[in-house]
């Protein structure tokens, strides 16, 4: 059939032709869009879930929601060991920006835009004095594109958690006059370094207390709600948790068979049997065998020899851009580690086990697998286990020549 009319899009953060099985989560956050809007109390958001599930797609299509409601929005995407200033003075700039339009009081908006600049212009090096390491330095060369003068008093203590808790209650006013809200979107959440995530909590609970109209909605691996419980006791009341997961048999199927009626083609049931078993509902691997198995068909309906005859080239751009993308981002020893969590089968493994089959103490092991952990390809699933963060990994690595 014809590659140019394939609708199936395997791409990282990349919104399917197909957007299925999560009309839940859709349908709720419209109501937080609603009641913050209309002056309700709300809780921030959190999705979790492991890579491939999704979880970069569903907060880019919550924020369209956002947008549609005409609320003003930002977007991050978090990195260890970077600071959360600038990144979030920028969401909070364009979401800002998006609001001004409609605002009646250009000088209330400069003055908001004058705290962001305050806030992204303070040196985040403080000690607890409050004085800043780099104060004897000259000003800063990076400069935000916001053209007003940076507040002074404001946003700009160089305390992380005070600054925040400053800003938002700023830019939350801007959506107050207008009778909507902010919201700021932070991918890659368990990326955030701790004294920020940290500081995002507590600024929360104090805009929960007060009601203004921001929202965070964060997206991360499993382990993020440990870390935001580890960052403020209170974080558990203080975000609503949607754990991202694989897509049931139905959803799967009218993630493929959706768009394929759009161009005017059909699916044969074993197809879709053949295409469930091999992507096992995760919505990454249904994009990827949808689009090869589309390729390697001749006629409409795709049949499961389509899907047989397919298969293969779909498994070794997974092993190349999925598997190995991650695998090569691995030392030695956390190669070893994550051999012997194969080893071991696919899901959570205690961490005793792994240091038995690797002949070691488990203390020995502890810095592999921190550092696993810092990258993002394995997490605590539970108190002494592990797991692999990436679905089919164990698979994966087993199928590797040692």
């Amino acid at each position: 059939m014809d590659p140019i009319r394939n609708p199936y899009a395997p791409g990282a953060g990349q919104r399917p032709p197909e957007l299925a099985g999560r009309d839940r989560e859709l349908d709720q956050f419209d109501v937080v869009l609603e009641r913050i809007a209309k002056g309700r109390p709300e809780r921030s958001l959190v999705l979790t879930g492991l890579r491939g599930v999704g979880k970069t797609v569903l907060l880019n299509a919550l924020r369209s929601q956002a947008i549609g409601r005409l609320w003003g929005t930002g977007k991050i995407e978090a990195r260890p060991e970077q600071t959360l200033r600038r990144p979030v003075a920028a969401a909070l700039h364009m979401a800002v920006r998006e609001l001004a339009a409609r605002h009646r009081d250009p000088e209330r908006v400069d003055y908001v835009l004058s705290v962001i600049k305050a806030f992204a212009l303070r040196d985040g090096d403080v000690g607890r004095t409050g004085q800043s390491k780099a104060a004897a330095k000259p000003a800063h060369r990076w400069q935000p594109g916001i053209d007003v003068p940076a507040a002074r008093g404001r946003a700009d203590s160089g305390d992380i958690e005070i600054d925040l808790t400053e800003l938002f209650t700023d830019a939350a006013s801007i959506g107050t006059d207008l009778g909507v809200g902010i919201a700021l979107f932070v991918d890659e959440m368990q990326d955030v370094p701790a004294p920020d995530l940290s500081a995002l909590c507590a600024a929360c609970h104090e805009l929960s207390q007060t009601g203004a109209p921001l929202i965070i909605v964060g997206a991360g691996l499993p382990q993020l709600p440990v870390l935001l419980s580890s960052s403020k006791s209170y974080s558990e009341r203080l975000f609503r948790y949607h754990r991202i997961d694989r897509l049931e048999r139905q959803a799967a199927d009218q993630a493929l068979t959706a768009p394929a009626q759009r161009e005017g083609v059909s699916f044969a049931v074993d197809a879709l049997d053949s295409l469930y078993d091999a992507a096992d509902g995760y919505p990454y691997f249904i994009q990827a065998y949808g689009k090869v198995a589309w390729d390697a068909a001749l006629t409409s309906p795709i049949t499961a020899e389509d899907v047989k005859v397919a298969a293969p080239e779909a498994e070794a751009e997974l092993a190349v851009g999925f598997f190995g993308s991650r695998y090569e981002r691995a030392t030695p020893a956390e190669r070893e580690y994550m051999r012997a969590m194969a080893a071991l089968g696919d899901g959570p493994v205690p961490t005793a086990d792994v240091a038995m089959s690797l002949g070691r103490r488990p203390s020995s092991l502890s810095p592999a697998r921190d550092s696993l952990i810092k990258k993002g390809l394995v997490y605590a699933a539970e108190r002494g286990s592990v797991a692999f963060t990436v679905p089919h990994f164990g698979h994966f690595l087993r199928s590797q020549p040692v």
